[in-house]
């Protein structure tokens, strides 16, 4: 597993070849030897000096300020989740304290299940299922059944031999996956558990290791994906994530059926009359 120093550096390097010079009005030389940007373009649109962006991208110790991470977003024209995620890699957003959480708030077990007939589950910082609802359950899998090292909804997502072949449109999930799994790593860099997950999944899985060398970056928040139950058919389903204010260090996955076929097949999954 890479440094945060590291990764800061390669994911710099990654952003600036992305980019199109024709997008900025720079001239395309046949003199560019490499894609994207030069250093010294990007160095002129963030304000610093050419030095400065050669030293981060090549890992030699600095830690740059708030101001320069802004700067140099602008500059790369980051997304939001990639902006987030370069923030975390500088070590320029506030961090929580305390040990990451492991079970669920009991307040917050009692709502996952007061979702019910909606697919609801609890999670941590690293996407452990610290509880479910019946509904979630005959959704996806009796998570029960699993070691608790096992109730890790990435893992399940990425590499369950049946969770992975439920999704219809799979390379789009996973790589969604990847994305949310390397902005958590961001935020939690020093969490034993999540840096062993990430080294699993890179080392027993190809694809897995291709997208994560592409670094692409998501936040957590709302998503589709499209089922394919075994019991009730193809369920197309709209995904959110909530944060609690009290409890930023879990997460609240809903599930709600995306149109009325997929209500009817989710009534049908959870053993409810139609």
């Amino acid at each position: 597993m890479t440094t945060a120093t590291a990764e800061l550096a390669a994911f710099l390097r990654t952003r600036r070849e992305r980019l199109d010079p024709r997008d900025f009005d720079l001239p395309v030389r046949r003199s560019r030897r490499t894609p994207g940007l030069r250093r010294e373009e990007v160095a002129e649109l963030a304000g610093v000096s050419v030095d400065y962006v050669v030293r981060l991208e090549q890992a030699r110790g600095l830690r740059p300020s708030a101001a320069v991470v802004e700067a140099l977003s602008a500059a790369l024209r980051l997304t939001d989740g990639e902006r987030a995620y370069f923030f975390d890699l500088a070590r320029q957003r506030p961090r929580g304290t305390g040990e990451p959480a492991t079970t669920a708030e009991p307040s917050l077990a009692r709502l996952v299940d007061d979702l019910s007939p909606l697919p609801a589950m609890l999670l941590n910082h690293r996407f452990d299922i610290l509880a479910w609802n019946g509904e979630m359950a005959r959704l996806l899998l009796d998570f029960g059944t699993l070691p608790p090292s096992r109730r890790n909804a990435m893992w399940l997502c990425l590499l369950h031999p049946e969770i992975r072949e439920y999704y219809v449109d799979r390379e789009r999930v996973v790589r969604e996956g990847i994305a949310h799994l390397r902005a958590a790593w961001a935020a939690h860099p020093d969490d034993p558990v999540l840096t062993a997950l990430i080294a699993e999944c890179t080392g027993g899985n190809e694809e897995f290791a291709r997208l994560w060398a592409e670094r692409d970056v998501r936040g957590t928040g709302r998503a589709g994906k499209v089922l394919r139950h075994p019991g009730a058919g193809v369920i197309a389903v709209d995904f959110e994530v909530l944060v609690p204010l009290r409890d930023s260090g879990q997460r609240l996955l809903i599930g709600r059926p995306a149109d009325e076929a997929s209500r009817a097949a989710l009534r049908s999954c959870a053993g409810s009359p139609g």
